[in-house]
């Protein structure tokens, strides 16, 4: 599995189509997130910003090899395994994108509530705001892999597919990432930190259910 790992990395690092979403990130946050705002409410809007990047990077990684070479490596270690392991560079890839931007964003933000009267402590909110990140980065890769190949191959399908899906992962109540945004949104106007163990734990269960799905149809479905 090592092996699968870095030979999907460099897939993605070689191939340069990294960069878009990258860019598509910082332009979000540069837009949304200025120095002075209080720390928490940032830091929900740079989670829920990377939830559409990482199922982006899921889209990259799972469409990086043309078709012989995908075949070839699933022949060698099997179709499933060689999934798993494209969706799981994705995720690595949102998730320390969404760790650099956290501590960014909690360095230039304010640490204090809406009103600026109470402060909030640093440490907390960072650790609220990386489990919140972690929370876009799963569930972006698990709109990935239910909206990209093998579950829908074309490209006309699947990216109006993969948008709105992300879009409704962000808004709609109920969902773990709107729960964690609104856990740190609600937390700044009091002024308090909530760590968004739930939404978490409900994110990873998602994601590993659509993984599964995933790779098994994989094995079912020719690229």
């Amino acid at each position: 599995m090592t092996a699968l790992l870095r030979y999907q990395a460099a897939l993605l690092l070689r191939s340069q189509r990294w960069l878009p979403p990258l860019i598509l990130y910082v332009a979000f946050l540069g837009i949304g997130v200025q120095g002075g705002q209080p720390v928490l409410d940032s830091l929900g809007y740079t989670a829920a910003a990377l939830l559409p990047v990482a199922a982006w990077l899921v889209r990259i990684c799972t469409t990086n090899e043309p078709p012989a070479a995908r075949s070839c490596v699933a022949a060698a270690v099997g179709p499933g395994r060689a999934h798993l392991a494209s969706l799981l560079v994705a995720l690595s890839t949102a998730a320390g994108l969404g760790a650099v931007a956290t501590a960014v964003v909690t360095l230039i933000s304010d640490p204090a509530s809406v009103d600026h009267r109470t402060r909030v402590p640093l440490p907390a909110a960072a650790a609220a705001g990386l489990l919140a990140t972690l929370v876009g980065a799963l569930l972006g890769t698990a709109v990935g892999a239910l909206t990209n190949w093998p579950l829908l191959r074309s490209p006309g399908r699947a990216v109006p597919a993969m948008l709105l899906a992300a879009l409704l992962s962000v808004v709609v109540s109920g969902s773990p990432a709107q729960a964690a945004v609104s856990g740190l949104v609600t937390g700044s106007r009091s002024g308090t930190v909530q760590l968004p163990l739930l939404p978490l734990a409900a994110a990873a269960l998602v994601t590993a259910a659509a993984t599964a799905v995933a790779c098994a149809l994989t094995s079912r479905r020719s690229p």
